[in-house]
């Protein structure tokens, strides 16, 4: 029980090497960093160092950075919809970077096709995937890996926390200490808190007994497609198999609860 396979479709995904040698799911958590830092190669060079702000939007294809002489045809990039031309012609897969986005560290990868608007934050080590939307004010505040095709929202912050494939936390979430499986949505307004306010590492109770994470910080373990309604909040230590449903305005209460449980 509580075994990876439990709340992800660990045959897929380019990240599954994140489960290796885990017995439990959250065991994942604090091995983020260390798969960050062997796995990110930055294809920023050139454009970040330390610290720095972009103040010109910049377009990256094929390993090179474009500042000038480019065109935007904005549309869902999840989707593909989001174009950019050169040229007269349009760019395979290319990266944009709006001016107003402040990246902090030289670890830092960021997947073709993907778009990064004004106001978001970035700081290393970070790996984000293609086809993917981080949004105006969006705050990534370390040790993020974001898969593929995900959303991370306007006002969303997220720190030490897994998106896989598909993931979306669209708008004013809190993202801390977490785990989202493929095709997650996480309504507007959702928090994931990830501190117990009278301390301690935090347990979960499952198969009649309890387990002791050995956590301090640990958030949610959300499984494949599981949703969240609007303002929803899940208690630290909150895990959920995949495919439940979160109802909207709704605290839920730290716990193991099995797939496709709904909680209104």
């Amino acid at each position: 029980m509580f075994e990876a396979g439990d709340f992800f479709d660990c045959s897929q995904g380019e990240h599954q090497g994140l489960f290796a040698d885990t017995d439990r799911v959250w065991e994942v958590l604090p091995k983020i960093k260390s798969y960050l830092q062997a796995k990110v190669v930055s294809n920023l060079e050139g454009i970040v160092g330390e610290s720095t702000f972009l103040a010109q939007t910049v377009v990256i294809s094929g390993g090179i950075p474009l500042r000038y002489g480019f065109s935007l045809q904005p549309g869902d990039a999840t989707k593909g919809e989001f174009k950019v031309f050169y040229e007269n012609h349009e760019l395979e897969d290319p990266v944009v970077l709006f001016a107003g986005v402040t990246l902090v560290g030289r670890d830092i990868y960021i997947g073709p096709g993907t778009v990064v608007e004004p106001g978001a934050y970035i700081k290393g080590p970070a790996y984000i995937g293609k086809m993917t939307e981080v949004r105006q004010g969006a705050y990534l505040r370390g040790n993020c890996l974001v898969g593929d095709r995900c959303v991370v929202g306007h006002v969303t912050e997220m720190k030490n926390s897994v998106m896989f494939d598909g993931a979306k936390a669209g708008h004013f979430a809190y993202i801390g200490d977490s785990l989202l499986g493929r095709d997650c949505n996480l309504g507007a307004g959702t928090k994931l808190a990830n501190l117990k306010v009278v301390g301690g590492t935090i347990h979960v109770k499952g198969e009649d007994r309890e387990f002791d994470t050995g956590l301090r910080k640990l958030g949610v373990i959300m499984g494949d497609r599981t949703e969240t309604g609007c303002n929803a909040v899940t208690n630290p230590g909150t895990l959920l198999g995949p495919k439940c449903i979160i109802g909207p305005n709704v605290a839920v209460k730290a716990g193991y609860y099995p797939g496709r449980t709904v909680i209104r």
